[in-house]
Parts: C-alpha cells; sequence; structure tokens
C-alpha cells in the first residue's frame, strides 16, 4: 500500500515554529516513527510553500496511490485551486491539522479542502497523520465499513 503525505507552507518548520501549538519536533523526525509504526506501508513525504507545487505533488499522486495525508497549512483557507485538484484526482485526501483551526482566528474555520476530502482531523497534534493512515489502510482492507 502506498500513502503520500503531503504538508504546505511553514510544515517545513515543525520543531521551531510555535512550539506551544506545533510541538518540538521536527516533521522528519516524526516520519521516521510513523514508518516504524506502519512498516507494511510505503510512505512517501512532499512538503512546499509554494500552492503550484502542492497541486502538481496532488496531480501527481493522485492517480498512483492508495490514499493521501493533507495538510495544507494556510492553503486550506485560501486555495480554490488545491480543492479542484483533490476533486479531480482517484486516490482518498484526509485533511490533517495538527491544531484544531475552528478554535483559532474566524478566518481558519473556512476550508477549500475539507468538502472535498473523505474526511478531516484536526486538532489532535502530530497523532493526527497516525489515525488518518490507519484508516486509509483499514478502507482498503474493508475494516472500517
Amino acid at each position: 500500500m502506498k500513502i503520500a503525505i503531503i504538508n504546505g507552507p511553514n510544515l517545513n518548520l515543525l520543531g521551531k515554529r510555535e512550539t506551544d501549538i506545533y510541538g518540538n519536533i521536527s516533521f522528519d523526525q516524526f516520519l521516521h516513527s510513523l514508518k516504524e509504526q506502519f512498516p507494511a506501508v510505503s510512505i512517501s513525504y512532499f512538503q512546499s510553500n509554494i500552492e503550484g507545487e502542492l497541486v502538481n505533488e496532488l496531480q501527481r499522486v493522485g492517480f498512483e496511490y492508495d490514499g493521501i495525508v493533507l495538510n495544507p497549512g494556510g492553503y486550506t483557507h485560501t486555495s480554490v485551486a488545491i480543492g479542484d485538484a483533490i476533486a479531480a484526482i482517484k486516490a482518498p485526501v484526509i485533511e490533517v491539522h495538527i491544531s484544531n483551526v475552528h478554535a483559532r482566528e474566524e478566518f481558519r474555520k473556512l476550508s477549500h479542502v475539507s468538502g472535498k476530502s473523505v474526511g478531516s482531523i484536526f486538532g489532535l497534534g502530530l497523532k493526527g497523520y497516525a489515525l488518518a493512515i490507519e484508516w486509509l489502510v483499514s478502507s482498503k482492507t474493508g475494516l472500517h465499513k
């Protein structure tokens, strides 16, 4: 099984930025533990601060992979293009946010991604990525139906 994790802007700064919200480990450190937790899953990782690169990556993996875990960061609230890319691909997408965006600023309550994703996970920290992978794995095995 192949799952892509795609992270948007500023997530390359995990472990350094706003550690009270986002924690103190880098995503590369966390990715290593995810791969250990899911040894039967081939997990690829892509991060970009550039909207068009995120759209390109969604299109690249969206017809080949079994699922996508997407944290579009701030583009969640502004990018119709990312929402359209999710709608255009075959792979199921689970939207993940480390913080509870609904408990933050008012503008963060709008998502151009949620309505195109099979599900969304907010505010559970990095654990949200593991939960998304668990759901994608179970969806392929029929365990969640």
